[in-house]
């Protein structure tokens, strides 16, 4: 399409998740609990690992980059998704938009390596325990969450510059209540073939990498602890394991739901709801998962609960 009969957009305007003001009233109350949670609940897992030395492992130091980048996340997203709720025109400026959509695909990037990088840890400590102390130095893990990061940026930078070079000549209308990367390229009016390739190249990049090697340290860890002899040991073991796998089905579940599959099959109100699962309800679940099935985290929480209230 040429340039002269292409109509620049300064603003994108949503639809948001409903139309109706009473329902946005109670999806705004909703919401606001929901990112509350979210806040509290991982802001406070960093708090506890960062005050309890016993927490002063691998696995915590891991757990808090995952609590961080589901802030992130959901930080990203519902403020102004809750503003909105409140507002009779849903409009992003341009450039937000973009800021919006970059730092969403960062930390959504960033959490999914995450997932792999605590698998690798789990693997470490379950497969090896004797060599866990010096094979997981505290060089190694602050070297693998960099990593992490700089591959989300990498990523979130080469898909933020492709989706911002389309051309969104029709309309402005985002059938959405985010600015991310389906929602737009079903938008655009020029050609957006390249962007779905590299959607799938570095897709299969990053999200087949961490579920192979994800999938790969399991397979690891279950044989080991199927040839434990004590039963109590193998609980432990599994017990250890079944948050990880809890949050890595939801995530990657998600993920490979939105992004793989052709844009045909695009469905805007269902990958709507899809998209509230991987960044409102994920992010508040990950530090909830954490909490209740560990016994170390609830150990540390009782022992800073008390030293609050009876600090003699």
């Amino acid at each position: 399409m040429a340039v002269e009969n292409c109509t620049l957009f300064a603003e994108f305007v949503f639809l948001g998740l409903s139309s109706k003001q009473e329902i946005q009233r109670v999806l705004f109350v909703c919401f606001l609990f929901v990112y509350g949670t979210t806040v509290i609940a991982n802001v406070g897992m960093i708090l506890l690992i960062k005050m309890d030395s016993r927490l002063h492992t691998p696995m915590y130091f891991f757990l808090s980059s995952l609590s961080f980048c589901d802030v992130g996340l959901s930080t990203c997203f519902s403020p102004k998704m809750l503003a909105d709720f409140l507002s009779e025109r849903k409009i992003i400026a341009y450039k937000f938009c973009w800021m919006q959509l970059y730092f969403g695909e960062m930390f959504g990037d960033t959490e999914c390596l995450m997932l792999a990088v605590m698998a690798y840890d789990r693997y470490v400590a379950i497969c090896n325990p004797l060599l866990y102390t010096i094979a997981m130095t505290r060089k190694l893990c602050i070297m693998l969450v960099f990593l992490t990061y700089t591959m989300g940026f990498v990523n979130s930078t080469i898909h933020t510059y492709l989706t911002f070079q389309l051309s969104f000549c029709k309309s402005n209308i985002i059938n959405h209540f985010a600015c991310e990367i389906p929602p737009l390229i079903a938008l655009a009016t020029s050609d957006t073939s390249f962007n779905e390739i590299m959607i799938f190249v570095f897709g299969t990049i990053i999200l087949g990498c961490s579920i192979f090697s994800i999938f790969l340290s399991y397979c690891y860890i279950i044989v080991t602890i199927l040839r434990m002899k004590s039963a109590e040991g193998r609980y432990k073991a599994f017990s250890t394991c079944a948050s990880h796998l809890s949050t890595v089905c939801l995530f990657h579940g998600t993920l490979l739901y939105m992004y793989f599959r052709p844009s045909s099959s695009y469905s805007m109100d269902t990958d709507k709801m899809t998209s509230v699962v991987y960044i409102v309800i994920i992010p508040m679940l990950n530090p909830l998962i954490y909490s209740l099935r560990n016994k170390d985290v609830k150990g540390a929480l009782r022992k800073t609960m008390s030293t609050k209230l009876c600090p003699g």
